[in-house]
């Protein structure tokens, strides 16, 4: 009797969504993922000075919502609200109108992503296999999937991929005109690269294959969804097709090959002509395969392949609905544009980005039905078994009850047993002193350092910065060569032995503050800083100067220009520089 109610607990079939069994799977989703967001939440609000990573590059700039005065004349923080999608950059905006700062805002976002997430992500499993029971299993390995990267926590454009595409598939599924036509119209707002794999699903949608044929759609209402979907993703994209950028086109393939970024060790590494099992599966130009199957658990999706050709063995596979073509066809959409990514490579930017999410969401879909339609086989041998009296009358009752609870605490405690978990990548500030210092000297300061601490200036003292390392981002030739050059010119500067160098580097900038690193100015830093080794010839300059014995001119003129110190890091005024160097002339 109990083995009977265990299996109709995880196997029961309903396609409505206030039915008991629908309320009581979904509210476990909920509060599996209350419990994630409150980590997340914790760590986000455990200092004063925290930042997601992304956020330095996508939201820092957004404080000028707040104080348009902010970040005059500034080329990073112009590229990257350049580049922005419209949608994403109104949504902070309006967060902004209402008084809450850009940054608290970013910590908060991910929390509605998220439950927006898991809220599509069951109702689309339902429509693929109405259990209630795999819809959760679905959801809860997809809400583990993203508890090991921080797409949704980054609060980013990236964040938006998985509620707007799972509520893409959900009303597609449904047969929704209007909302589906919403989502895609979404997608193109915030994350455009999403619109080229929905578009490219619903045209496949326009076809089907009969009697070993492949034949136009004989469904009128899919004709008009498909159709109409297209067309809004025409429109949405259109802006994009003829938007000219102040930054310039995309960098193209033999401009990138000849940057040492794109290649392993590069902050933006691309390039394994000698590794193509890594390039093809896990780079930036890969599949992001083993991302995909992360929980592990995910893995068992391949065997959505196989079971329904058993389907007395395994009969829940009978209750598989039709919609279920639709994790091939956007499987297929998804290479189609990452194939298409590499020719054109990087007019559509990063090839991964069109395959990598949407394994994701696949393989957790295709994992969570697999895991019921197996328990519910298990179940059914059992019983079976039970019936021809060759099992003991107690042993099926503990043998579901043994299982069922093993299958739940490994999902339910997968996490448990990772090493970081959820992974958030928060960056904590660590010279408060020195953003306070900073917040204090006029809005128009320009501050020069090869420290990586200058990356985390721009967010937590709002002043700009000449380079940092979070913003070699270099994917637009106008924008990077630019900063390039900025960064060719700081290194000459700051080791260079000839004081005219630096004094001409301030002018030419119009430099407010030197930033060094205490240790900044000796040749061990060099070595060990790899970020600059892509900087050539200046960085090769710099160490042959120090390595021959000679000193740049900043050492001799540090300790009269300091302005402001902390244990790691010297603040020099860039006006005492010039003055200094000007009557030593």
């Amino acid at each position: 009797m109990v083995a009977v109610l265990v299996r109709k607990l995880l196997s029961a079939t309903t396609t409505k969504l206030f039915r008991t069994q629908v309320i009581f799977w979904f509210s476990l989703n909920l509060l599996y993922a209350a419990i994630y967001n409150i980590l997340v939440l914790q760590e986000a609000f455990s200092s004063e000075y925290i930042v997601q990573d992304d956020a330095r590059q996508h939201v820092f700039w957004m404080q000028r919502f707040l104080d348009p005065g902010l970040f005059p004349n500034d080329l990073i923080a112009n590229y990257f609200q350049s580049v922005a999608p419209i949608g994403y950059t109104k949504l902070y905006q309006l967060a902004a109108a209402v008084g809450i700062n850009p940054l608290l805002f970013n910590k908060l976002l991910p929390v509605v992503l998220s439950l927006i997430t898991l809220s599509y992500c069951f109702g689309v499993c339902l429509q693929l296999l109405p259990v209630p029971a795999a819809a959760f299993t679905a959801t809860l390995l997809l809400t583990q999937g993203l508890g090991l990267t921080s797409t949704v926590v980054s609060g980013t454009p990236r964040a938006f991929i998985y509620p707007l595409f799972l509520a893409f598939m959900y009303y597609l599924l449904k047969g929704s005109l209007l909302p589906c036509l919403i989502a895609i119209a979404l997608q193109g707002l915030f994350y455009p690269q999403l619109v080229l794999i929905s578009a490219g699903t619903l045209s496949l949608k326009l076809w089907e294959w009969r009697n070993g044929k492949l034949h136009w759609c004989h469904n009128q209402k899919t004709r008009l969804l498909s159709g109409m979907g297209l067309a809004i993703s025409l429109l949405v994209m259109l802006p994009y097709a003829f938007k000219s950028s102040e930054f310039g086109a995309a960098i193209s393939v033999i401009e990138a090959r000849g940057l040492p970024e794109f290649f392993p060790g590069g902050r933006s590494s691309f390039f394994y002509d000698h590794d193509p099992v890594y390039f093809w599966l896990e780079g930036r130009g890969g599949i992001h395969l083993s991302s995909a199957l992360k929980p592990f658990t995910n893995a068992a999706g391949f065997l959505l392949l196989l079971l329904p050709c058993f389907p007395r063995q395994f009969p829940l596979v009978n209750k598989i609905t039709p919609g279920i073509n639709l994790l091939s066809q956007i499987l297929i959409a998804s290479f189609g544009m990452f194939f298409a990514a590499h020719a054109l490579l990087f007019t559509l930017h990063l090839p991964s980005r069109y395959t990598g999410h949407t394994l994701r969401m696949v393989m957790s879909l295709s994992a969570g039905i697999v895991i019921i339609v197996l328990i519910d086989a298990i179940f059914h041998w059992i019983q079976q078994l039970s019936r021809r009296h060759l099992l003991p009358s107690k042993l099926p009752v503990l043998g579901s009850t043994i299982l069922t609870l093993l299958i739940a605490a490994s999902l339910l405690w997968y996490p448990s047993f990772l090493e970081e978990f959820p992974v958030t990548n928060y960056k904590v500030g660590k010279e408060p002193s020195l953003y306070k210092f900073f917040q204090n000297q006029p809005q128009d300061s320009l501050i020069a350092s090869l420290s990586r601490e200058a990356s985390y200036l721009p967010t937590f003292a709002q002043r700009s910065v000449l380079i940092g390392s979070e913003y070699a981002i270099p994917y637009h030739t106008g924008y990077y060569h630019q900063f390039r050059q900025r960064i060719l010119d700081l290194i000459t500067a700051q080791y260079s032995p000839n004081q005219t160098i630096l004094h001409d580097f301030i002018d030419k900038y119009q430099i407010t503050f030197w930033l060094l690193d205490r240790d900044a100015l000796t040749l061990e830093y060099i070595v060990n800083n790899g970020w600059l080794q892509a900087y050539q010839p200046a960085i090769t300059q710099a160490q042959n100067i120090l390595e021959h014995g000679k000193e740049p001119a900043l050492l001799s003129l540090r300790t009269r220009c300091s302005l402001f110190e902390t244990e790691n890091l010297i603040a020099l005024q860039a006006a005492c520089l010039t003055k200094q160097v000007i009557s030593n002339k």
